[in-house]
C-alpha cells in the first residue's frame, strides 16, 4: 500500500516505522516545510493519507485529500468546528474520510466502557461525575480530542447531563473535564464518580504512542477501498 504522511512529528515517524514494518511504501512525508507538495499528489500516486498535523493545518490537509479523492485517515484533534464542512465535501467528492480522536484500540474499548458505566450511574445522582486528562507538554489542544469524545459518550448516556465544560467548576447539567500537561505523558484518562460516601474510577494509561499508531496503521488499509465518512465504530464492527 502507497502512503502519504501529513505531519512528520514523533506520531509521523512511529507510525511510518509501523507502517514500513508491515510492507508499505511510504511515498510523501509532507510537513512544515514542503506543505505545497500535498497538492501536486494524485489518487494515483497514493493509497491512503495518514493525517497527524496540528490543528491549524489538519482541515486544509484534509480538504485536499478528499478534493483529490484520496482516502485520508485523520487523527489531528482540536479542529472539528469545520467537521461538517469535510463530511459535506467527503460526499460532493465521492471520497473517503476516516476520523477518530484515539486510534488505540484500548482506548475504543475504555469508550464503550465508559458509555456503560455512565448508563449504569445516570440513576444515581448522589454520584458527581468528573473526567481528567493528562498528556505531554507538546499537545496543542485541550481538552483533548479523547477526553471530548470520553465526557460526549457520558452525556449520550447520562441524561441529566447536556454539556461539557474544560477547567472550571461544573454546573449539576455540566461534565467537567480537567486537562493537566505533563513532561512526556502520552495520555491518561480518567472518569470519576465521586459521592459523600465512596468514590468509583476507572482509567485507561498509555505507556507509549505504537498503540495510536498501529491503530492509525490498521485504519488505513481497512479504509483503502471504502468511501464515505468513517471511524473507529466501523473498523471495530
Amino acid at each position: 500500500m502507497k502512503i502519504v504522511l501529513i505531519g512528520y512529528g514523533k506520531m509521523g515517524k512511529e507510525i511510518e516505522r509501523l507502517a514500513i514494518g508491515r510492507g508499505h511504501q511510504i511515498v510523501a512525508r509532507i510537513d512544515v516545510d514542503n506543505q505545497a507538495a500535498l497538492s501536486q499528489l494524485s489518487k494515483q500516486d497514493v493509497d491512503v493519507a495518514i493525517e497527524f498535523s496540528n490543528p491549524a493545518s489538519a482541515f486544509g490537509n484534509i480538504m485536499t485529500c478528499i478534493e483529490k479523492q484520496i482516502p485520508v485517515v485523520c487523527g489531528t484533534t482540536g479542529w472539528l468546528e469545520q467537521k461538517a464542512q469535510v463530511e459535506a465535501a467527503t460526499a460532493k467528492h465521492q471520497s473517503t474520510f476516516f476520523y477518530a480522536s484515539n486510534y488505540s484500540i484500548g482506548v475504543n474499548l475504555f469508550f464503550k466502557l465508559n458509555k456503560t458505566l455512565a448508563t449504569l450511574m445516570a440513576g444515581h445522582p448522589e454520584y458527581d461525575i468528573y473526567t481528567n486528562e493528562i498528556h505531554h507538554l507538546e499537545k496543542k489542544d485541550s481538552p483533548s480530542g479523547t477526553a471530548i469524545t470520553i465526557a460526549e459518550g457520558i452525556i449520550d448516556a447520562y441524561p441529566a447531563k447536556t454539556k461539557w465544560v474544560n477547567n472550571e467548576i461544573p454546573a449539576a447539567n455540566e461534565v467537567a473535564i480537567w486537562s493537566q500537561r505533563e513532561s512526556i505523558i502520552p495520555g491518561t484518562h480518567t472518569v470519576k464518580y465521586i459521592s459523600k460516601v465512596d468514590q468509583i474510577e476507572i482509567t485507561h494509561e498509555a505507556f507509549s504512542r505504537e498503540g495510536f499508531a498501529l491503530g492509525a496503521v490498521i485504519a488505513a488499509e481497512w479504509v483503502k477501498d471504502k468511501k464515505g465518512v468513517l471511524g473507529m465504530d466501523d473498523l471495530l464492527n
